[in-house]
């Protein structure tokens, strides 16, 4: 039998993969059912189960509502009727065993990813303010003095070398947030490109809106609709003002976070 420490370390591995799940916890029971109070399960964004609240029909049911309360990302409580007949306000099953489970279904969401393309002036200061507000960092950049774990000790990954061979092999998720701030055109506009490519949630790219308007008009010219150019945004961060590169960054990760509360997980 899977012990709560089993399971939570198994829920552990799932959130550094980058996976939300569900805790559900039994809070309460009334008459018969197969666990008592404080029995434990984990139930992943894919449907997929860590440990048992009883099998069968009433953990299809617990699955069931954990997406959607992935999917809305806020704690719920639900009540599962081990009835004949169920209450109204309960989840029905079918089963006759009598009794009724309420469950509470937390949602606990993985460290979101920021990959920070450029490892100069605006990036350093983001990067701190960002491993504040509790982002995965990963810092890209063919600079190995600039890009180096002395500046970026917060850093989960550095990538030096080659730019080109290194964002061919970065694996950028849906669920991934990245910011382009190298400041060499070249380098930006190949890092742009790679990036697209790979679909992440946003793309925000550092520059003045003729270097925007450049970028992007050599983008359709190989391909590139205004569909795929959507999640970009240029240039980078709110209008705040911003002068010095502290006040860029505070003005990029406000844009991010900002962003990243609009998304809608999927399920």
């Amino acid at each position: 039998m899977t012990t709560d420490i089993d399971l939570l370390k198994q829920a552990t591995v799932l959130l550094e993969n980058g996976n939300r799940v569900a805790l559900c916890t039994i809070i309460e029971k009334k008459g018969s059912g197969p666990r008592e109070v404080g029995a434990k399960m984990i139930v992943d964004e894919n449907g997929n189960t860590i440990g048992t609240i009883g099998g069968g029909n009433l953990e299809r049911a617990l699955i069931k509502e954990s997406l959607k309360v992935i999917g809305k990302g806020k704690p719920s409580r639900t009540t599962i009727s081990l009835h004949k007949k169920a209450k109204k306000g309960t989840v029905k099953t079918g089963l006759i065993c009598g009794g009724e489970l309420t469950i509470f279904i937390d949602v606990i969401k993985p460290k979101q990813r920021l990959i920070i393309v450029g490892a100069g002036h605006i990036a350093k200061p983001l990067a701190k303010i960002a491993d504040i507000i509790g982002y995965s960092l990963t810092i890209i950049d063919d600079n190995e003095r600039l890009a180096s774990k002395n500046r970026f000790p917060m850093a989960e990954k550095i990538i030096t070398g080659d730019l080109n061979l290194s964002l061919d092999k970065l694996d950028i998720t849906p669920k991934d947030f990245v910011v382009i701030v190298h400041g060499e055109p070249e380098h930006d506009y190949l890092a742009l490109k790679k990036v697209l490519e790979k679909g992440p949630a946003y793309i925000g790219l550092l520059g003045s809106k003729t270097k925007v308007a450049l970028l992007t008009e050599r983008l359709k010219a190989t391909g590139f609709n205004e569909e795929d150019l959507s999640v970009l945004h240029a240039p980078i961060g709110l209008d705040i003002d911003a002068q010095s590169p502290e006040e860029i960054g505070v003005s990029i990760l406000a844009e991010v976070i900002r962003e990243g509360k609009r998304k809608k997980p999927s399920t």
